[in-house]
């Protein structure tokens, strides 16, 4: 059985390791699934093991095949016997000699030491067990089996719950009436007091149609009800709103990543707004952390005329060596505006680098993630899996979007800040369409730099009080706001509708509400200095109360500084795209 799975093992891995370095990695990733295989028979997996979450930058390759046949005069360096036998003592050693119970955490030990062999690659090859490759399948579903509810931890007087934020139109969630500041109780009788909301969403989630019983205490009243729901399979689209933001202008919210069903979703969200008569476009990629390659091609392809290169991607497999180009005979011509952060990332960023080397968008907001590295799914023994990187890509000009992960530090990376303005002297140089310069080598650098809101330390400090008090406010029990408390929930997605107090009624009883709460009267200056913030926090959950999450979300682009400069930047993107009738110039490297 084992030399079988080493076989199956091999053959994916054969024509992207180097051949010192795949014996080894091969017989870890065999030796770590039947671990965490026997583990779980045993039921003696660690109680700390989490959902593994794939960190901002996701690019997955479907064009790649999931598995190949090795080339036949490629033969490992290193035995693999003698690679199963050190491991095998090296685990051995640890199990007599360590001072805790590593005999517990067998699988992990293990895990870890493929995780580190990936870590010596780049920051975003990552092996999965069968529950976390599971997950990562899942996800790229658009949607999971759960109740359809956002949840989210918050803290007061020293204990951590976990509350319903909102609900999902249509999902067993909004069937039983749970609302914003529903606290969970338990589920399926076991307590949910002290977990995180990871920990919680992973309890609630689970087989489609199976019963889940979930003890809630009403922010309403304070009662505590049991509710049974039927799981379901709930989307997770990655268009999260269409909306015209003012006549006129359309504003498309393309912040859930790039799934299966994106381009699908766009093309709707396009023929919606164009029938309320859109003239031009916002495109919100902020946040996006990237996803499945064809789906972005197909989005930046509604913009570019056939033969308008999108993308380059270039790898050691004869797959990976490709060059995307737009085959649409009648693109959109409207002008349009991207707005991006330094949470756009892979996938996303393509979408950002292809308009804006074609000049067909002008790109508002802060530089991206940076992450120019293409990731293949590949299918393991036992259910595991992995995500290694087999190409990079380029956008049309010939840049790499990949920053400098050369250093070895994750934290460093992830907690990636900009470059400033005068050190693009030592990236790579190109030009667009229409002649202007543009710099590889460290994310896109938007046309119209914008800075977006930061949580400062005070910021912090005051979201819980915030939660607590507009959790309070809504069931009316806020003095001088009571006319403002939640008495029906309804769905709207007019801004007229929304009945919401001012930035003066909000700050004078908050801080009259953290004036009286144990614990909280330190944070009265931080209330007084951050008016305008804790204003926002709370007429968005109050609406989000009220309402829902999409009329909150619209509420909060309708006050957004970033997307009023993209509105007031639109006419500028379109004279950009009627200037833009020169092909791009490829980077020059330095």
């Amino acid at each position: 059985m084992l030399d079988q799975e080493l076989a199956t093992c091999q053959a994916v891995f054969w024509r992207f390791m180097n051949p010192t370095v795949r014996p080894i990695l091969v017989c870890l990733i065999l030796a770590a699934a039947a671990a965490s295989s026997n583990s779980a028979q045993a039921q003696t997996s660690s109680a700390n093991d989490g959902l593994f979450r794939i960190a901002k930058g996701k690019t997955i390759s479907a064009s790649v095949p999931k598995s190949f046949s090795p080339a036949p005069s490629e033969q490992p360096v290193t035995h693999a016997s003698q690679i199963t036998s050190d491991l095998s003592e090296a685990l051995s050693v640890i199990r007599r000699n360590y001072a805790g119970n590593a005999g517990k955490d067998a699988s992990n030990l293990t895990k870890s030491s493929i995780d580190g062999m990936l870590r010596s690659l780049d920051p975003h090859s990552n092996y999965f067990d069968a529950s976390e490759y599971s997950d990562l399948l899942e996800e790229q579903q658009s949607d999971y089996f759960g109740i359809g509810t956002t949840i989210a931890s918050y803290e007061k007087e020293g204990r951590v719950d976990t509350y319903v934020v909102s609900a999902y139109p249509g999902s067993p969630a909004a069937s039983k009436g749970l609302r914003f500041g529903d606290r969970i109780v338990s589920i399926d009788g076991e307590p949910a007091s002290g977990l995180g909301s990871d920990s919680v969403s992973e309890k609630i989630r689970g087989r489609v149609g199976s019963v889940l019983r979930l003890s809630v205490e009403r922010a309403s009243n304070g009662q505590t009800e049991t509710v049974e729901l039927k799981r379901s399979r709930v989307p997770q689209p990655s268009v999260t709103d269409a909306f015209m933001l003012r006549p006129g202008v359309g504003f498309i919210a393309l912040t859930g990543g790039f799934t299966f069903s994106t381009a699908a979703e766009f093309d709707q969200a396009l023929r919606a707004l164009h029938r309320q008569g859109m003239k031009s476009l916002i495109v919100d990629l902020r946040g996006n952390p990237g996803g499945i390659l064809e789906q972005a091609v197909k989005v930046a392809e509604r913009f570019l005329p056939s033969g308008s290169v999108i993308v380059t991607q270039k790898g050691r497999s004869r797959y990976d060596n490709r060059v995307w180009k737009s085959a649409n005979l009648s693109p959109e011509t409207l002008p349009v505006t991207v707005l991006v952060d330094g949470d756009t990332a892979s996938a996303s960023e393509i979408v950002a680098g292809a308009l804006q080397d074609h000049d067909r968008a002008l790109i508002v907001g802060e530089r991206t993630f940076g992450k120019g590295l293409v990731q293949s799914v590949m299918d393991l023994p036992l259910g595991a899996g992995l995500t290694l990187t087999t190409a990079r890509y380029y956008t049309p000009s010939g840049r790499s979007i990949q920053r400098d992960y050369s250093d070895g530090s994750l934290y460093d990376y992830y907690r990636h800040s900009e470059i400033k303005a005068d050190a693009t002297h030592s990236l790579p140089e190109a030009e667009t369409s229409g002649h202007r310069k543009v710099f590889g080598g460290d994310g896109i650098a938007p046309d119209e730099t914008v800075s977006g809101e930061r949580l400062t330390h005070d910021r912090v400090a005051l979201i819980d009080p915030l939660f607590f008090f507009t959790m309070d406010a809504a069931a009316g029990r806020i003095k001088g706001l009571e006319k403002y408390a939640v008495r029906t929930y309804r769905l709207t997605s007019s801004r007229s509708e929304i009945n919401l107090p001012s930035q003066p009624e909000i700050v004078l009883a908050f801080q009259q509400y953290i004036a009286n709460a144990p614990g909280w009267q330190k944070y009265l200056s931080a209330a007084d200095s951050e008016a305008s913030f804790v204003a926002a926090r709370v007429q968005n959950d109050l609406a989000t109360a009220a309402y829902g999450s999409e009329a909150a979300a619209r509420l909060k682009v309708s006050t957004d500084p970033q997307a009023a400069k993209a509105l007031e930047f639109l006419p500028k993107a379109e004279q950009l795209a009627r200037g833009a009738s020169h092909p791009v110039r490829a980077a020059k490297g330095k």
